[in-house]
């Protein structure tokens, strides 16, 4: 088993991967395809372990981690791994996998491709809903029905997000790196948070553009023994507040902070590259907005996570620059 460690506001495995778990605007979810939007600062980690005689019985049991997130607000992945030998990573929320839809389990499959490789793939939005495209991943209750796993499944058992990160085979790589290692790309992080109930899952909103790579190497360059793996338990402000006896982060991310800081939206150039099939099960996830109609919800158009159409012109939405993200 790889060592899974949370260091800073990073969640590290073995010796070479890391992620972080960054805010972000919720794009609307009006039947437009919009680009991606920046990383606003990392959440910050917290291990269950260190808050074991307060959180659930069930926590416990599973370990991992948490991360303090309002109602409705969005997260990206952001990923970070060797060129030189890589790893295979497979995201679940909500027991259901992000990339197949499929229900999660401990193996890599290929038919169809149910995991990323990083750093072939540098990040992470949402489920793979569409052809060149995901729907974000927002932070819901559970219970309500919001979840992808609800939607899916028409029960809620795990909510939070469960992530396995898998080794190459050995020799298939080199074990040491070049001389000159070549960076990989990066994504432009314009704030961080200013400080280090009921639990959440991550509900499909609004549609972006971003591609999951089909594997360049193969199932086969996989070592399917060697891997970690780790819950990842969503806090809204309220529990977060109870567990750790902090204030959890104040809300850091509305339309004016997004326009006053002149942050962009970023298109990634990537026409060279193929994009695996979308998830047919996937696509028939009901949005967070499908299910505030069913139950009679207004509008949250003017929700603060989410920017608004107005901001998008103004920030020069259409003609995006080319820019690392």
């Amino acid at each position: 088993m790889l060592h899974v460690e949370v260091s800073g506001d990073r969640l590290r495995f073995g010796e070479r991967f890391s992620l972080s778990f960054q805010r972000t605007l919720r794009i609307p979810d009006d039947g437009r395809t919009y680009p991606l939007p920046p990383g606003l600062g990392p959440f910050p980690i917290y291990s269950v372990a260190d808050f074991a005689d307060r959180v659930p019985g069930e926590w416990r049991a599973r370990g991992g981690v948490f991360i303090p997130m309002y109602q409705r607000e969005a997260l990206w992945l952001e990923f970070s791994a060797a060129s030189w030998k890589p790893n295979a990573v497979k995201i679940a929320v909500g027991g259901i996998n992000a990339i197949s839809g499929e229900s999660d389990d401990a193996s890599l499959h290929a038919d169809p491709q149910d995991y990323v490789v990083c750093p072939e793939q540098p990040w992470l939005d949402g489920i793979h809903t569409g052809a060149g495209a995901i729907r974000q991943f927002v932070a819901m209750p559970l219970g309500l029905g919001y979840t992808v796993e609800a939607s899916l499944t028409g029960t809620e058992e795990f909510g939070g997000m469960q992530i396995m990160v898998f080794e190459p085979r050995p020799g298939r790589f080199p074990d040491e790196p070049p001389t000159k290692p070549t960076p990989g790309p990066g994504r432009m992080a314009g704030l961080r948070p200013t400080v280090a109930a009921q639990a959440m899952g991550l509900g499909a909103g609004g549609v972006m553009r971003q591609k999951i790579y089909p594997d360049p190497y193969g199932l086969d360059a996989w070592d399917q023994d060697r891997y970690g793996r780790v819950f990842v338990h969503i806090l809204n402000s309220t529990q977060f507040r109870e567990v750790t006896g902090v204030e959890p982060p104040p809300t850091p991310i509305d339309a004016k902070t997004y326009t006053k800081h002149g942050l962009p939206w970023f298109d990634l150039y990537d026409e060279a590259k193929s994009d695996i099939l979308p998830s047919e099960r996937l696509a028939q996830t009901r949005t967070i907005a499908e299910r505030d109609a069913e139950r009679g919800e207004s509008s949250r158009a003017d929700d603060s996570f989410e920017v608004s159409e107005a901001h998008i012109k103004k920030l020069g939405r259409d003609d995006p620059g080319l820019m690392d993200r």
